[in-house]
């Protein structure tokens, strides 16, 4: 812990938390009546009703525990623990406006500088300004250094010279360390987890690192003039090319790309040209040298080429000599210059999930937009020795800049996460066996997207300011492959003729390897159709077609069945893409894309009969984080839906041993938790009733 504290003095929010995990609950000892047993008709009713609330929201029975909140609140009017707890549901079931009008109620309630009314206020404006899930980059953010993975600590050296990195799903990050010959792999902790040295003889001088379509790993050797070739672990397996200047030969090899096809791009620094291999290292072509544009436009050849990207039929190649970068297509043919002017020194590109390419520029960290040309500077370390040699975003949102001359790697936060903090969430309390409690922490950034690769240092739970006893982490979402999915069915007049394409839409999906949890038939009343030994029933068994049919319902069953599932789950919708005018009769757009937000339910829809999707089905899976997708694609959709796996969640179980009195279980205990994350925390408090004895 005294590692991860050290590196919270960049921001004044931990200051705030530090004060809020070291003092007392204040709420209990203002509503000591209600809390505990007291002759008061009112409120032992109002007590009654909150327990059943509280139990309700932990199983899951969010509408149940709207209604028993509501009707405490009716004993006891204006009550701001009942009032928090009221919009704790409302938000989980998706209405979050509702939510931030009980918590604005609730903070009104207490002193305008209390710690209570700062944390629900600091909640409302979180939750008002989210707006997109995954890690993008907004056009009016600059970023800032919110800490360092340094190569030496304390005198002792870990790793010289980086020169790439790689983020990984479970938020570590592979770096490549071209002067200690090795590839290492740090978790956001600044830990360092593993080591890779290549084969018997090593690396010789590894430069960039590349993923394969497959998972392996491609590394670039520039002093061994070659590309080594290892599994998605990292061993080494084979080797590509070797010196000298021949087809798929090399001096100097640097930069790497991997196209969607999986074709790999080898920039050849001394050869002055790229030479493209598929993925089992076969050489193809090479290209870079003088020549004319398809428009006419004339070449004059690669000088000093260094960064490469791939993507939508076009190769990205920057020089650093002309301070360019150049269109190729997939062939090697010329196809102009995307950025003639603005650039200084550019090393790396990297494609952002938006398309647009982050660029380590000589000493700051740029964004380019490949359609415009447009260039905006995002920020630079805070080192006085910067050469910039590469830039990627890691999966917590997150730039990391490999600084060479420095030896380190610079994590750079965008400026308003750092003042924000983390949005940290206790989803759920199981206390079935106190003394020990069992609790889920859901921890984010301010635009909703997941926190992952936290261990037990980043968690400190606290009762009443004083640390729990025994505190473990016990799992975490994002580590989780199981799958779990619901299935929605469209049961409309559109969709009665295309009765083949869905039974096929649904072996393709069962067939990914997840537990089908529902099928729901969305008719004008949806029902769930019986799923006997994991065998599905014949589609359009269990419900009729009907225009009427109802998409709000059909998808708010199927997500209802998903809460108390693990957490890489989805709700998968089949249909012709057009929902009908009754699609939001009971449960607004923005209603069901919170609630299946807020609840960790991503999102995907497979077309049939080759309809167009409707808009509302593309904002449901922006929201959510997945995919709308025709059936008939070429890769199918077995693979989408299987990519699952890698979606993000930032849900931890923790678990303790409560040394709280119980009151024979009538008495309501608090918990409290902080969560740290180099320059960044965030906080939480809530409580639970242990079992009646």
């Amino acid at each position: 812990m005294k590692r991860v504290r050290r590196l919270q003095s960049y921001g004044c929010f931990s200051l705030f938390m530090a004060f809020f995990v070291c003092a007392a609950f204040p709420v209990f000892a203002q509503q000591s009546d209600f809390t505990v047993g007291n002759a008061d008709l009112d409120a032992r009713y109002a007590r009654e009703e909150f327990r059943i609330g509280v139990q309700a929201y932990n199983r899951f029975a969010f509408n149940e525990a709207i209604l028993s909140f509501e009707r405490a609140l009716s004993f006891r009017p204006g009550e701001p623990l009942l009032l928090d707890w009221l919009g704790r549901a409302y938000y989980r079931s998706g209405f979050e406006e509702a939510a931030i009008r009980q918590w604005a109620a609730a903070s009104g309630n207490y002193e305008p500088i209390s710690t209570e009314a700062l944390l629900l206020n600091s909640r409302i404006e979180t939750i008002r300004n989210r707006r997109n899930l995954l890690p993008i980059v907004d056009d009016n953010i600059r970023y800032v250094e919110s800490g360092r993975y340094p190569g030496v600590v304390d005198k002792q050296t870990l790793y010289r010279q980086p020169t790439a990195t790689l983020p990984l799903d479970d938020g570590s990050v592979w770096v490549v360390a071209y002067g200690s010959n090795e590839l290492l792999r740090i978790d956001p902790n600044g830990i360092v987890r593993q080591r890779q040295r290549g084969p018997i003889n090593g690396f010789d001088r590894p430069y960039d690192l590349a993923r394969g379509y497959d998972g392996r790993l491609y590394v670039s050797e520039y002093r061994g003039n070659r590309v080594s070739i290892l599994n998605s672990n990292g061993d080494w397996q084979s080797y590509i090319g070797s010196k000298g200047r021949g087809d798929g030969m090399f001096v100097g090899p640097q930069n790497l790309a991997v196209d969607e096809s999986g074709y790999l791009y080898v920039v050849d620094y001394g050869n002055q040209r790229v030479s493209k291999f598929d993925p089992d290292g076969a050489f193809i072509l090479s290209f870079g040298k003088k020549t004319v544009s398809t428009g006419g436009e004339p070449f004059g050849g690669l000088l000093s080429p260094t960064g490469i990207a791939a993507k939508n039929g076009r190769v990205y190649v920057a020089d650093n000599t002309s301070n360019q970068i150049y269109l190729f297509d997939p062939n090697g043919a010329y196809l102009g210059v995307l950025v003639a002017a603005g650039l200084i020194g550019p090393e790396s590109l990297r494609f952002l999930s938006d398309g647009r390419l982050l660029v380590a520029d000589k000493n700051r960290v740029i964004m380019i937009d490949v359609d415009s040309a447009v260039i905006r500077e995002l920020g630079a370390p805070g080192n006085d020795k910067v050469r910039l040699v590469d830039a990627s975003m890691d999966r917590n949102g997150n730039i990391l800049v490999a600084n060479f001359q420095a030896s380190e790697i610079s994590i750079m936060t965008r400026l308003d996460d750092m003042a924000s903090g983390l949005f940290v969430q206790i989803e759920r309390v199981v206390s079935s066996a106190f003394p020990q409690v069992t609790i889920e922490i859901s921890v984010q950034d301010r635009l909703r997207r997941p926190i992952v690769g936290l261990d037990g240092r980043n968690f400190m739970l606290s009762e009443e300011g004083r640390p729990v006893s025994k505190q473990q982490l016990l799992g975490a979402g994002y580590r989780t492959t199981n799958l779990e999915l619901s299935l929605v069915i469209e049961r409309s007049p559109a969709t009665s003729g295309l009765r083949e394409d869905i039974s096929a839409a649904v072996r393709d999906i069962s067939s990914v390897g997840g537990n089908i949890v529902s099928l729901v038939s969305a008719s004008a009343l949806p029902v769930k159709e019986q799923i006997t030994g994991g065998i599905l029933p014949g589609v359009g068994a269990a419900a009729e077609y009907s225009p009427r049919w109802r998409f709000d319902l059909g998808l708010r069953l199927a997500a209802t069945d998903l809460l108390p599932a693990d957490k890489k789950r989805a709700v998968v919708f089949v249909g012709s893409g057009a929902l009908g005018e009754l699609a939001f009769e009971q449960y607004s757009l923005s209603e069901l894309a919170a609630y299946l937000a807020n609840n960790g339910v991503v999102f995907y829809a497979v077309i049939v009969g080759g309809g167009k999707a409707d808009a509302a089905l593309e904002y449901l899976a922006s929201q959510t984080g997945g995919q709308v997708l025709p059936l008939y694609r070429n890769e199918g959709v077995k693979p989408v839906i299987q990519s699952l796996v890698s979606v993000p969640n930032g849900v931890y179980i923790i678990s303790y041993e409560s040394r709280l009195p119980t009151d024979f279980g009538n008495a309501y205990l608090p918990v409290e938790a902080e969560v740290y994350l180099l320059a960044r925390s965030g906080g939480d408090k809530i409580g639970y009733f242990p079992p009646l004895n």
